[in-house]
């Protein structure tokens, strides 16, 4: 079977805030640390641009927060592990809202959660599931009229140097609205869990607009307003001492909304996520194997579950596998962050190579057992 999500490493007892530096250049989940929770007292405070008027990046900033607002709330979680203040986006007119998991850690397991909604209305939510290994969670309100949903685009089709606009709570500032472009898709970054070790946002949007400690969960959005990605962390620089310092630098990232809405799904529907079945025991072909012994680099197949997709794609123990849906698979999680934002039913292209000759077939994804 496919391995699971990504391993995570040593992990650590989880202090307060969420601040955590990674090497030369540290990552910061971007919910907000528990100090800055007061922030939601006092209301809202909401975006003043000037009406129409373009951002630097392209974007009617104004416009884009006049439709978005409504559908954006900041979330306050507390228990007896600690707090945090984090953004979130109403996903279905019936309540349902996503956001990070580290937001809502902390109100977990005994714990709260309050929903602030544009129009200062604050009012407790249920957690109806967690994907803690993609940093995703939604939540739930009842009693509420209908909501306003946000709308919904293709990350797939995402250009860099698109303008975009993040929204949100940094620093429990609710309401806030930057606007900047698309950096760079396609990103896998390390970044720290709410648990205190590290997980793996797959495929991560890349951007200048300015999102800090805070922002995690909101929405990252097109200059139509349709979610692109949930920002979730930042890049910040280490200050004197070596510690994780400051916030924005102009390097944010954001679990795309191709993948967000897939597993907001399946939180919905059965308050899991579990990606699709493939079928497959692989391991990765090391680089130095591959150039002494003059075969391709990637993920040679150990066994094929019986009857599985992959069998029924006609995969076997022996080949090496190349790319999934035209994603290039080298590491060990390179099939399992291939398939993430696909579904039970879904087919995706197979490249691999059998006896050094490469072929090709097309596999049906199937329900993991």
């Amino acid at each position: 079977m496919v391995a699971g999500p990504p391993r995570q490493r040593r992990r650590r007892r989880r202090r307060s805030g969420w601040r955590r530096g990674l090497g030369l250049t540290g990552l910061v989940a971007c919910g907000a640390l528990a100090l800055v929770a007061a922030g939601l007292v006092g209301g809202v405070i909401s975006a003043r641009l000037s009406s129409g008027a373009p951002t630097r990046a392209g974007c009617a900033a104004s416009a884009v927060a006049e439709r978005v607002l409504p559908s954006v709330v900041t979330i306050a979680a507390s228990g007896p592990g600690g707090s945090s203040t984090g953004s979130g986006e109403v996903m279905r007119a019936d309540g349902y809202i996503l956001t990070n998991e580290h937001v809502i850690a902390a109100g977990a397991n005994g714990g709260g959660v309050q929903v602030l909604f544009s129009s200062g209305r604050s009012v407790p939510a249920s957690i109806v599931g967690q994907a803690a290994a993609l940093d995703l969670a939604v939540l739930k309100v009842t009693g509420e009229p209908a909501l306003p949903a946000i709308g919904v685009a293709r990350s797939e089709d995402i250009q860099v140097g698109q303008p975009v606009v993040a929204i949100g709570a940094p620093l429990g500032l609710s309401g806030t609205v930057t606007a900047g472009i698309v950096s760079a898709v396609g990103r896998d970054v390390s970044v720290p869990a709410s648990d205190g070790g590290t997980l793996l946002l797959p495929g991560a949007l890349q951007t200048d607009a300015s999102i800090n400690p805070g922002n995690s969960g909101g929405p990252l959005v097109d200059c139509s307003g349709r979610l692109i990605g949930v920002n979730t962390a930042i890049a910040t620089v280490p200050n004197a001492s070596g510690q994780s310092g400051g916030g924005s630098v102009g390097i944010g990232f954001a679990i795309p909304s191709d993948l967000a809405t897939a597993v907001t799904d399946q939180l919905i529907s059965r308050g899991r996520f579990a990606p699709p079945f493939f079928g497959v025991s692989t391991v990765p072909i090391p680089p130095f194997v591959a150039d002494t012994f003059h075969v391709t680099r990637g993920l040679f197949v150990q066994a094929v579950a019986a009857d599985g997709p992959a069998a029924r794609a006609g995969l076997r123990v022996g080949d090496v596998i190349t790319a999934v849906a035209g994603r290039a698979t080298t590491g060990p999680d390179s099939i399992y962050l291939a398939v993430l934002d696909k579904g039970v039913g879904d087919q995706v292209g197979v490249s691999h190579v059998r006896d050094r000759q490469p072929a090709t077939t097309t596999l049906t994804l199937g329900a993991s057992p």
